[in-house]
Formats: C-alpha cells, sequence, structure tokens
C-alpha cells in the first residue's frame, strides 16, 4: 500500500480567490502568479483552472512559459525576472513572451537581439525595494533608447512595494512612482496581493496576485477567512501507531520533548521529506481525528509526534490534517507556518514530489500528479 500521506487541491477555491481578485482589482487586469510550480500546487492545473478567468499568467521559468504555450494557454505571458542571455529573447519572441526590463545590460541585448518579432516589455523601477528595478535616473535614458525601436512593440511600467503587508505601507514608493511616470500615459503594474487588499489607489492597469490566489494570508495579523480567503492545498496524513509514555520518556530525535506526566501520543506519517518544516517546535498546531492538537518533540524525515490527550477517542489509521481544511476543520497554512517561523509561502513550495496530489471541486479529476501534468 502507498504511504498515507496525501494533499488535496481545491480548484473551487482557487476560482473563489480568483473572482476575490477581480472584486478589488476594479478596472485592473490581472496577471496570475503562477512561478515556482504555481507555489507548489501544480503549474499546468492552476493555468488550466484560471485560463476562462485571469487575464494573464506571471512566472520566472522560462521553462513553464514554454509548457503553457505548450498546453494551449495563449494568455499574455510576463516573465518577472525578464531575459539571461540572448537564446532567452528568442524564446520570448517565439512564445510571444514579455520580458521584465530591470537592468541596463537587458535592455542593450534586446535592442542588439535579431528577433523574429517585436517585443512588449515590462520596464521595471527601483523605489525601494533595492532588489531588481532600474533607478529613478536611468529611466528616461531607457525610454529613450526603448520607444521607436523596431524591436519593441510596447512598454509597459511596473515597481514591487517591499512593505506593502507592513507597516510602512507604500505612500512612499507609490509617490516616487508617480513622480516619474505621470504623464508619460504608459500602461503600469504595481498591485502584488496585499496591495490589492489594501491600496485601492495603486490597482494600476494589471495586478500581480500570488499568494492571496492559493488562500493564504499577506497580512500576518489578518487570517486569511477573514479576507474570505479559502485554502487551496490541504495535507492530510494518518496515524501509524499509538504510544503510552510515563514521565520522563523522551520523543524523537535529539530527546527533544520529555514527558512530564503519564500521556498518550500518536505518530503521524509525514515528515520533512513530504515537505512539513523540519523546524517547527514542540507546539505547533494539527488536527487529529478533527480535534485540534500540538506536535510533539522534532520532526523527522517521515513522521511526526502528537499529543492524542485532547483527543482520546484517536486510534491507528485516525486521520490527520496537517495544513488546510478536511471539510469540517480548518487549520490555516499560516497558522501553522507562523508556529514554524516562516510563512505559508515556503510550505507550499515546499510540497515534495513523493506526495501525490488528489483535485477536488469544479468536476476535477483525481491524483493528478504534484505537477498537475
Amino acid at each position: 500500500m502507498p504511504r498515507p500521506t496525501y494533499a488535496t487541491l481545491d480548484l473551487a477555491a482557487l476560482a473563489h480567490n480568483h473572482a476575490r481578485v477581480r472584486s478589488q482589482a476594479g478596472r485592473a487586469r490581472i496577471w496570475s502568479v503562477v512561478k515556482a510550480n504555481a507555489y507548489g500546487h501544480g503549474l499546468l492545473r492552476v493555468a488550466h483552472t484560471l485560463a476562462p478567468l485571469t487575464d494573464g499568467f506571471a512566472l520566472v521559468e522560462f521553462e513553464g512559459a514554454a509548457a503553457l504555450r505548450e498546453a494551449g494557454i495563449q494568455h499574455p505571458i510576463l516573465m518577472l525576472e525578464g531575459c539571461y542571455d540572448t537564446s532567452d529573447l528568442q524564446r520570448c519572441a517565439e512564445l510571444s513572451l514579455t520580458p521584465v526590463l530591470h537592468v541596463v545590460e537587458q535592455v542593450q541585448a534586446l535592442l542588439a537581439a535579431n528577433l523574429a518579432r517585436p517585443l512588449s516589455v515590462m520596464v521595471k523601477l527601483n523605489t525601494g525595494m533595492n532588489r531588481l528595478g532600474f533607478a529613478p535616473a536611468e529611466l528616461p535614458n531607457i525610454l529613450q533608447q526603448l520607444q521607436g525601436h523596431s524591436a519593441i512593440a510596447s512598454i509597459n511600467l511596473m515597481t514591487h512595494f517591499a512593505d506593502a503587508d507592513g507597516p510602512t505601507g507604500i505612500a512612499t514608493p507609490l509617490q516616487r512612482f508617480k513622480t516619474l511616470t505621470d504623464g508619460l500615459g504608459l500602461p503600469v503594474s504595481l498591485a502584488n496581493s496585499a496591495t490589492i487588499l489594501r491600496y485601492p489607489e495603486a490597482q494600476g492597469d494589471w495586478v500581480r496576485p500570488g499568494i492571496m490566489l492559493y488562500g493564504a494570508s499577506p497580512f500576518p495579523e489578518i487570517s486569511a477567512a477573514e479576507l474570505d480567503l479559502k485554502p487551496v492545498m490541504s495535507l492530510h496524513g494518518q496515524l501509524l501507531t499509538v504510544r503510552e509514555l510515563q514521565p520522563g520518556d523522551t520523543v524523537g530525535y535529539g530527546c527533544g520533548f520529555v514527558a512530564p506526566e503519564p500521556m498518550r501520543i500518536g505518530v503521524a506519517a509525514c515528515g520533512y521529506a513530504d515537505g512539513y518544516p523540519r523546524h517547527a517546535p514542540t507546539g505547533t498546531p494539527i488536527v487529529v481525528d478533527g480535534v485540534r492538537t500540538r506536535t510533539l518533540g522534532r520532526v523527522s524525515m517521515d513522521k511526526i509526534c502528537v499529543d492524542l490527550a485532547p483527543v482520546p477517542q484517536a486510534q491507528v489509521g485516525s486521520p490527520v490534517l496537517f495544513w488546510g481544511t478536511d471539510g469540517k476543520v480548518t487549520l490555516p497554512a499560516d497558522e501553522v507556518a507562523v508556529a514554524a517561523g516562516t510563512i505559508a509561502y515556503e510550505l507550499f513550495c515546499a510540497l515534495t514530489a513523493r506526495v501525490p496530489v488528489k483535485e477536488i471541486g469544479m468536476d476535477a479529476g483525481m491524483d493528478a500528479g504534484k505537477h498537475g501534468g
């Protein structure tokens, strides 16, 4: 028999979350962000679900963009890091991709390339993130080089806010962007998930939702449920065994948990080889047989120990929910992530290839595989 650990992906929840984006985005069109295998949810399954709903897709990987085209996706595709060499520029032309330009070298390579067709491009400005993007002083010269050049079909502008989900907000970088771009008459893309939900004044012409599509909150202080976002990925398992501990007995590698009294524990079939964070400490929330309880000791490669004191009915084979929903109880991935000192993005992206995936909702097929092929 296969290991009893599996993930479910609720495609109806994905569609619902996209509708939440649409309701917040005003007149803006939507680049649905599907980088990193759609945040671990399966690039093709997510793209096929969202294709009737969205206006375009955004990702980083050229292999993913090619896979979308091979699968019949004809939507605009934004390459968020742009091109790395001339062959990537050729692929952009062949596949009708929109590259982001963020350094002078990319502009020079584009203008020198002999492409089969002109490209629409997205010029990225650095307004305070200090990762990618042109400095404000560079913009006039960049636009002068691009405008009217035979290699360029159209020019769009974008930036990325460093603290849209935090206390600093977007006022200062948004003003920087407007000072540089007002009057240029070029389409702009500004808003990630946090900006979409919190700052309607910055929706622009295109928004770029990521984490909210997958049912997690971009804000540490606001739950996904409060934002009317539904979990797409849920990770399930079951108890392999149940043990009785005496005071002083230890649990797991490093003897990290010591039983203070007689207690009953279970061993669940999941570990860091499945994508559960190894650094999740004792006390991380988990659901056994529909009841919230806690993990005990160190997470190992294939197993997690759990406290069965709140679940006296638990036995071998009892269902375990590591995050997501079982239809009756919901354990937000955000809550598990906070306990483990990380974010839901990492939990989703870490789901490993050995975990079988079952699609649910919207007449989905079952057991479609990790990558949604």
